[in-house]
C-alpha cells in the first residue's frame, strides 16, 4: 500500500518552502493573502471537504466552516509563504464521526500549480490550470474543466476503488487500477491518487454527465 505523505523527492510538484511570512488564524476567520499566477501551493490537511477554485485574483482566500463551534475551534488555518508560492496547513482534530462538517474552500489563481496531500475526504479541484499533484488514503478526488491537450503527462490510480477519467475517455474499476497518458504537446503534468476510493477527471462537456461503465 502506498503511503499518503510521499517523500518531497518523488513527489510530482517539490520545492523548498523557507517562509517569509506566516500567517495562523482559527477556522472562524478567513484568510487573504497575495498569490501571483503561475505560484506553487503546498495543501496539507487533516480530513475534510477541500473546493479548489481558480479565480482571476491574485490572491489566495481560505474560508473554513464546521458542523459546531466545538469542531470549528479545534480547526486552524496555517499559510506560510515563499518566494515561488507557499505552504497551506489545515491542522487539528477532524470531528469524531467523520470529515463531514469540516469544509475548505480554497480560491487561488487560475493557473497555480498544486500539490494535495490528505489522509481521507474529498478534494474538488475547478477552473485551475497548471501541474497537479493530488493524493488521499481514502475518499474522492474530483479535477474538473480538463482541457485533454494542456496535459504532456497524466497518471490516475487507486489501490481500491475506480478511475473515470471521463475527460480522456476512460474508466477504470476494481483493484489496483491505473490510467495514463502522455502528449508531448501538452504543458502540464497531472497525477492522482487515492488508496481507497474514486477520482473523476471532467471535461467541461462532462462535468453533469454520466461517463461509461468501468471495465
Amino acid at each position: 500500500m502506498r503511503t499518503v505523505c510521499c517523500a518531497a523527492g518523488v513527489a510530482l510538484l517539490a520545492w523548498p518552502i523557507a517562509g517569509f511570512a506566516e500567517t495562523k488564524i482559527p477556522c472562524s476567520q478567513t484568510i487573504t493573502h497575495p498569490l501571483r499566477p503561475r505560484a506553487a501551493l503546498i495543501v496539507d490537511s487533516t480530513p475534510a471537504g477541500l473546493q479548489i477554485v481558480g479565480t482571476d485574483r491574485e490572491e489566495l482566500r481560505v474560508s473554513c466552516t464546521a458542523g459546531s463551534d466545538q469542531d470549528a475551534a479545534n480547526i486552524a488555518l496555517h499559510f506560510s509563504s515563499a518566494a515561488n508560492g507557499g505552504k497551506l496547513s489545515i491542522e487539528g482534530a477532524h470531528a469524531q464521526h467523520g470529515n463531514h462538517s469540516l469544509q475548505i474552500k480554497i480560491e487561488i489563481p487560475r493557473r497555480t500549480n498544486l500539490r494535495v496531500r490528505m489522509f481521507a475526504g474529498q478534494v474538488t479541484v475547478e477552473e485551475v490550470k497548471g501541474d497537479k499533484d493530488v493524493e488521499i488514503g481514502a475518499g474522492q478526488i474530483t479535477i474538473s474543466s480538463i482541457h485533454a491537450g494542456d496535459y504532456r503527462s497524466v497518471k490516475a490510480s487507486v489501490g481500491a476503488g475506480e478511475v473515470q477519467a471521463q475527460a480522456f475517455g476512460a474508466d477504470k474499476g476494481g483493484l489496483f487500477r491505473t490510467f495514463s497518458k502522455e502528449n508531448a504537446g501538452g504543458d502540464y503534468r497531472l497525477q492522482a491518487h487515492v488508496t481507497t476510493g474514486q477520482i473523476q477527471l471532467l471535461g467541461n462537456a462532462e462535468e453533469r454527465s454520466t461517463g461509461p461503465k468501468p471495465d
